[in-house]
């Protein structure tokens, strides 16, 4: 299913900053929302590996040296949910991407927190250690985050899309994860539930230019991680 941009701005003309680092799978998820509502953005990239984020002038955009931030005509955001949660109420024409209806809202909310505080965390604290502390992957990690990739199986049994019948930010959440852990590895089709989600929601995405703003950050990270393996082989 391809779907077309479905969302846009309340103002045609405005344009935010969006402060970007296309290895950083939150990162990638925020943006590829923000190209899903069809706002007009201009990008920053903030180098994480350069140390960009600890600058004067981006801790003035987010005291906490993260990416994704943006800048709303001064209103500051941060945090890749949060940022997704406000680009919604703010610019969406409906609420089918972050619902209005309690019961509904409350699924979505659900899921993203899912994806912040359990499925990504425990990606990074696999892929971490191999980045920047000159240590093999750990199987032990390993295992830990597929428990997770587990319960998100069980969440999709049934189901068409991460949080409900219709695409929601859940769904950008997630498959920015989805596709890092693929890229450094691990096997997908493991879970038929997640691979049969994956493929439905990179179809419905690729109108907002998934390749650019998510598979090529994610192939980006995977050689990364590849040429740390390489170099202690």
């Amino acid at each position: 299913m391809i779907m077309q941009t479905i969302f846009h701005p309340n103002m045609t003309n405005h344009i935010i900053t969006f402060y970007h680092f296309p290895l950083s799978p939150p990162s990638r998820a925020a943006l590829l929302f923000l190209k899903a509502l069809g706002i007009k953005h201009s990008l920053k990239i903030v180098n994480l590996l350069s140390g960009e984020q600890n600058s004067s002038e981006f801790l003035k955009i987010n005291p906490f040296h993260t990416v994704p931030a943006i800048d709303d005509g001064g209103f500051f955001v941060y945090d890749s949910s949060i940022i997704m949660k406000y680009l919604s109420k703010q610019y969406a024409k409906d609420d089918s991407l972050f619902p209005n209806d309690p019961k509904s809202g409350t699924l979505v909310e659900e899921r993203m927190y899912f994806s912040s505080n359990y499925l990504f965390p425990k990606l990074r604290e696999y892929f971490v250690p191999v980045l920047f502390e000159n240590t093999q992957p750990s199987t032990e990690k390993a295992k830990h985050f597929e428990e997770y990739m587990k319960l998100l199986d069980q969440f999709l049994e049934n189901e068409i899309w991460i949080a409900g019948k219709n695409l929601t930010m859940a769904d950008f959440s997630i498959i920015t994860i989805i596709s890092t852990a693929e890229a450094i590895m691990f096997q997908i089709n493991k879970y038929p539930n997640v691979a049969a989600w994956y493929k439905r929601a990179k179809e419905a995405m690729a109108s907002f230019g998934y390749e650019e703003v998510n598979q090529a950050g994610a192939d980006e990270f995977g050689n990364l991680f590849k040429s740390k393996l390489e170099q202690r082989a």
